[in-house]
């Protein structure tokens, strides 16, 4: 049994990922950095992926409408930031880049 991994790149990608269950997401790049300020300890990340299926353009659209004011529920760490860095079309679906700073919950 492969154990539960509680890193702050591992729910986002699970946050992000529900947005997706009717495509396929494909993970291309993954960037994680620690980040601290004087009273918050956490990290910045970069991600590409790229979404396929049919309808895929669209729901990449859809996700990246407002995303600053999306909820995403990470466990074990909040999402202070998140902005959308590209949204691409391609030839399968569409390709996205987000960037993100999550900080430890409590």
């Amino acid at each position: 049994m492969k154990p539960f991994v509680n890193d702050a790149t591992t729910a986002l990608l699970r946050a992000v990922g529900v947005n997706f269950v009717n495509f396929t997401l494909i993970v291309e790049e993954i960037r994680s950095r620690n980040w601290a300020s004087a009273t918050f300890v956490g990290a910045r990340h970069e991600l590409g992926f790229r979404i396929t299926g049919d309808g895929a353009d669209a729901a990449a659209d859809r996700f990246a409408a407002n995303l600053d004011a999306r909820e995403f529920t990470l466990r074990g760490h909040i999402l202070a930031d998140i902005f959308l860095v590209s949204n691409e079309p391609c030839d399968d679906g569409a390709r996205l880049r987000i960037e993100a700073l999550t900080v430890e919950d409590g």
